[in-house]
């Protein structure tokens, strides 16, 4: 996706989480990424300094990782500020 539908789509995103949420709250992201200590690692180094709870669980196959992150966010910027922070990382699945 280039540039300006991807701002165009965290534009739309961000005016649904300021309909939806009362900020600040606990938010919660889900990630399915490769089970790899390296992509793992990433997701923990995004949300380092947040405070954040992780739960992983691995497929059945152990080929995919389900990583569960909950953290406090202030507001919608900050919570498009981690999806597009994660959205840099190989291979990874966005729910």
């Amino acid at each position: 996706m280039d540039n300006q539908k991807m701002d165009e789509f965290y534009a739309k995103f961000k005016e649904r989480l300021d309909d939806t949420t009362e900020f600040p709250s606990k938010f919660i992201y889900k990630f399915i990424i490769p089970t790899t200590h390296k992509g793992i690692a990433e997701v923990h180094r995004i949300f380092d300094g947040a405070d954040p709870q992780f739960q992983l669980k691995e497929s059945r196959t152990g080929k995919y990782t389900s990583v569960t992150v909950t953290v406090f966010v202030i507001d919608a910027d900050q919570v498009i500020h981690y999806y597009r922070e994660a959205a840099s990382i190989q291979d990874i699945i966005m729910l």
